[in-house]
Parts: structure tokens; sequence; C-alpha cells
């Protein structure tokens, strides 16, 4: 079994990290340092190319899942971090919550290959300060990351629409933007035909906590099985 990758920058380690950890600041003109998270090498190496192109960027560390980026945000100083939602050993949502537990000012830009409607709003009211598909154009990253990167959110009109639609009265919104971040996460795995034991194991949960997942979505879409799940994500048009 390979170890997580936590790749900081050679200048990343020094004794005054926790203190440069708490407050986002950097100083007038040094470069935005991001930090890149995702399984896979080659989205890494492909974004870390774009960056350092950049003159106002910097790439400082990388990790390739949820746990060696938690490992990274307390090594290495931030202003952005780019992480990937599904990842082996600890996936991005709960990634989410334990960074910003520990550097709330700290900056998440989600870059997911689930299209926006799956979990943009529940991310973004988790913590994140921006969700982006990996379709999107590279200037669209690099406004993302010098928004976030200054302390702003980046809302992509996408983005927006999903937002406006949840702030309307509850009774007007449809059973399933009423899950969970975790719940919906479940779902729509669910839905698209794994079984509970592949779902517990590519989220990092026990099976018992995927049953109550189930369990839970299965009452609040009115479900009996998981074909009715499938059926559901089907005509609300969530399985892409």
């Amino acid at each position: 079994m390979r170890s997580d990758v936590v790749t900081p920058a050679p200048s990343a380690a020094t004794s005054g990290t926790q203190h440069r950890l708490t407050s986002r600041k950097r100083s007038l003109g040094a470069p935005i340092r991001v930090g890149l998270v995702d399984d896979h090498p080659i989205v890494r190496a492909s974004i870390r190319g774009l960056l350092e192109e950049q003159p106002d960027m910097q790439v400082v560390g990388e990790a390739d899942c949820g746990r060696a980026a938690i490992d990274m945000v307390r090594s290495t100083p931030l202003d952005v971090v780019l992480l990937d939602i599904d990842m082996p050993r600890q996936g991005g949502m709960d990634a989410i919550s334990l960074i910003k537990a520990k550097a709330n000012e700290l900056g998440v830009i989600v870059f997911s290959s689930h299209p926006e409607k799956e979990y943009a709003v529940p991310l973004i009211r988790g913590g994140a300060s921006a969700y982006l598909h990996k379709s999107c154009d590279p200037g669209e990253l690099l406004d993302a990351i010098r928004k976030v990167g200054n302390g702003g959110s980046y809302i992509t009109p996408q983005v927006a629409d999903l937002l406006a639609t949840q702030l309307l009265p509850a009774r007007g919104m449809f059973p399933h933007e009423q899950l969970s971040s975790r719940e919906l996460q479940v779902f729509l795995k669910l839905a698209r035909g794994m079984a509970p034991g592949e779902v517990a194991q590519e989220l990092s949960l026990s099976a018992k906590t995927v049953s109550s997942y189930r369990a839970r979505v299965l009452q609040k879409l009115e479900a009996r099985s998981n074909a009715d799940l499938t059926y559901y994500a089907l005509k609300h048009g969530l399985l892409d």
C-alpha cells in the first residue's frame, strides 16, 4: 500500500509555521501560495505547470488524499487549497471541514469532475470558497485562485443559480436538496449502482455508517430500494 503523498516546498517547514497558518496574510506583492490536492499525479502536474507560468502564484505543497491534505495544512503556509472530492483514504468532503477547523481563513476551491448540481451547494455551505468543474477554462481557474487567494469567494453563474434556488422556501425544494452533503454523496454513489460495501470502502467509512446514511436517504426521498434511488436520480437529472 502506498503512503500518502505530502510534498511541501523546501522553505515551508520552519519554526513559525503554526503562527502563519492562523494568519493567511502574506507579504505585499508575494505570490499566492497554493496547495494541490488530487489523487492523480498527472492532474497535479498539469495544474502545477499552469500555475508556475503565473508570476503571482506559487505551488507550495501537494497531497494525494484528504488525510495528506490535513497534514499539508498543518505544516505549510497556504493561501488556497485546490481540492478534488473523490480520493482514497479520506475524500475532499471530510477534508474541507477539518481544514476549516484548523485554518478557518484558508480558502478552499473544490475542483471536481462532478457537475455543480451534485455537490456545489452543500460544499460551499460547508466552507468551500468556490466550486469549479474540471472542464472549466484555465483562465477561469486562475481567476478563482486570485479571488479566493485574496480572501474572497468565486461563484460561477451555474453555482449562483443553484444557490438562489436553495434560498427558496423549503416547501418548494426537491427532497434531495435537503440532504446533507454526506447523505447526498452516499445517495449518488448508490444510485450509480455501487454496493454499500463499495461505498464504504471508497469513502473510508464503516459498512454500518453507510447503512445508516442509506436508511436516512431512503426515508427522506420516500424510496424503498436502491433501484428507487437510481430512478429518482435519473428523473431529476442527477446522473450525468
